[in-house]
């Protein structure tokens, strides 16, 4: 289902945030180039610099190769989009990402996805703390590779039980 494009943002955004929207835009694009995309369950997010405690997350229904930095919806912690958009969300595809960026202010990026690769790491014996190569943290951006919410614990010192039971 191909979603109506999405009218330019950069003249109504800070110059910063228009900087995020277009490498987190760039970044949906080449998950989807390397095959990483699954639909609804894989899901990038982006701290928008600032107090407010934004992120932006890719609109409901919009194909990887089809999201630009003006389709990217803004929303607030909790998930709840703060500024007009003729788009939704997948309020699902936040609660992994809310947990890791209220937890970690310095993490700038949350990468969620399911690829064939890291599903079969994840699914390796882990090692004896529990943890399995599938989890990344590097740099200001936090992975998650379906492992049962572990690499949020990764990122996150105390875990939600929405993460654990992912």
């Amino acid at each position: 289902m191909a979603v109506a494009a999405a009218p330019s943002l950069q003249d109504r955004v800070p110059s910063e945030e228009w900087k995020v929207r277009v490498d987190l835009a760039a970044a949906y694009r080449l998950v989807a180039h390397f095959g990483w995309d699954d639909l609804i369950f894989t899901h990038l997010s982006a701290r928008v610099p600032g107090p407010e405690h934004h992120f932006l997350i890719n609109p409901y229904g919009m194909t990887f190769d089809e999201i630009s930095a003006s389709s990217l919806v803004k929303v607030d912690l909790d998930g709840k989009i703060v500024e007009p958009t003729p788009y939704y969300i997948n309020p699902a595809g936040f609660t992994i990402h809310s947990c890791i960026h209220a937890a970690r202010e310095d993490v700038a990026c949350v990468m969620h996805t399911h690829s064939l690769n890291g599903v079969a790491v994840a699914a390796q014996k882990r090692d004896e703390g529990g943890e399995h190569r599938g989890q990344a943290l590097a740099g200001r951006g936090a992975g998650h590779q379906r492992g049962r919410g572990r690499g949020a614990r990764a990122a996150a010192p105390s875990p939600s039980k929405s993460e654990r039971s992912h």
